[in-house]
């Protein structure tokens, strides 16, 4: 892997209406053309995304979008939503607006959803070779902002130095092993390659662990399930953890002692990039799933699905067989609609490696406000496998809120390795 993944940069994201110069500023910021750039309005209607070294934050992703008044023949409602998704998953917000007009009703809308956000704001007047609007300037007083003139260039190095120090009020994602290790320690990562691994590489998360273990000053001994047995028995040096791939829990349980503490790389990403609290929650009610509920399983990137596919085939095959037969399974890669979702009652995420963690936490807050349980495929693997609360022992806090007494909480039928799973709620 010879960049940092888009979905482990900073996302700075242009929006603005029609016409703005939003397409135009991102081709001087890059100094390229990367946008098309046309006196018809609309030119841009999908985003587009980029990665742009800026200084000392490194590789930066930048993704202009299609502008908030579109309303062409029905197809702008949907490059708006696009362009709403993309903004979920910003950092920093660019309001790109022409200096010379007054703010019109999609920005000041655009404005107020920033504020309720809360997120970095950075105002930027294109057309700075015109006479400024008064108005728009009084109403925007305060804001970090600087003018451009896309047709000249002037400006974008001062947007440049502005958004570097922007950039100090963003609190950055943890790592994979924050806080799970310490220098010296060794971790054992049990990685399978099977059909659906990368030709010649590693899957992200694997990576990603490597690296950050390697970064801890730690040592990282990588095996397949089928050499676990023999290599851990040739140790010695306990390992700090086990982390393996969620499909390998059971035959990696049955393989090293019970007390070693074991996770997975799954239930790792699910705490860095959403909220492991709340999938523990949405645990709770699979002792509660109705006749015919319907399920939707969400993944966060595209990949060419096998005959056993994780979230097509395998996780759907063992909810019905310790869950409930008759329900009814859907598969997206991007949130429906607020009415049609509020119809499941729940939904199981992947682990979110390829998104942001804004984007995978504004997903669980829309399911959060629809009244939707979230489970994340790691820890709903751990559950079929008995191993609950192991996979969760390395991360105290989660384990606590786990442990929590529960009223009326199903435990998986299945035994592993001797671990008879008790589920609690973690309300």
């Amino acid at each position: 892997m010879k960049g940092t993944p888009l979905a482990e940069q900073m996302r700075i994201v242009l929006a603005g209406d029609r016409n703005s110069g939003k397409s135009s500023l991102m081709n001087n910021i890059f100094g390229r053309e990367i946008s098309i750039v046309a006196e018809r309005p609309g030119t841009t209607t999908d985003p587009v995304t980029k990665s742009f070294e800026l200084g000392a934050l490194g590789a930066v992703a930048f993704s202009d979008t299609a502008g908030l008044d579109d309303d062409e023949h029905g197809i702008g409602e949907l490059r708006r939503r696009r362009t709403e998704e993309v903004l979920q998953e910003g950092h920093v917000l660019l309001f790109v607006t022409p200096g010379d007009r007054p703010l019109s009703a999609s920005e000041k809308a655009l404005l107020e959803k920033a504020r309720v956000r809360d997120r970095p704001l950075v105002v930027v007047y294109t057309f700075a070779d015109r006479s400024p609007d008064l108005s728009k300037a009084d109403a925007l007083r305060g804001m970090p902002s600087v003018a451009v003139n896309n047709l000249s260039g002037s400006g974008v190095n001062d947007l440049r130095k502005l958004l570097l120090s922007v950039a100090e009020e963003i609190e950055p994602e943890i790592s994979p092993v924050e806080g799970l290790v310490h220098e010296g320690d060794l971790v054992l990562l049990v990685t399978p390659i099977d059909l659906a691994a990368p030709r010649g590489r590693l899957i992200l998360p694997q990576v990603e662990t490597i690296r950050d273990l390697l970064d801890r000053d730690c040592g990282a001994l990588v095996v397949k399930e089928r050499e676990l047995f023999s290599f851990y028995r040739a140790l010695s040096v306990r390992p700090k953890v086990v982390i393996c791939d969620s499909q390998v829990f059971s035959k990696v349980a049955a393989d090293i002692p019970e007390d070693q503490p074991l996770t997975s790389f799954s239930i790792l990403f699910g705490r860095k990039k959403g909220d492991l609290v709340t999938y523990i929650r949405g645990l709770r009610a699979l002792s509660d799933v109705p006749p015919g509920a319907r399920i939707l399983v969400l993944e966060s990137c595209s990949h060419h699905r096998q005959a056993d596919d994780i979230g097509t085939v395998k996780i759907p095959r063992l909810f019905k067989q310790l869950v409930r037969m008759d329900a009814e399974f859907s598969f997206a890669r991007d949130l429906p609609p607020e009415g049609e979702l509020g119809k499941y009652f729940m939904v199981i995420t992947c682990a979110g490696c390829m998104a942001t963690r804004l984007k995978i936490v504004h997903r669980l807050n829309v399911l959060r406000r629809l009244g939707v349980h979230a489970i994340n495929y790691g820890l709903f693997l751990a559950w079929a496998n008995g191993l609950l609360p192991r996979a969760l022992e390395p991360f105290p806090y989660e384990h606590s809120v786990f442990l929590e007494p529960a009223e009326d909480f199903r435990p998986c039928p299945g035994k592993r390795n001797g671990i008879q799973s008790v589920l609690a709620d973690g309300a």
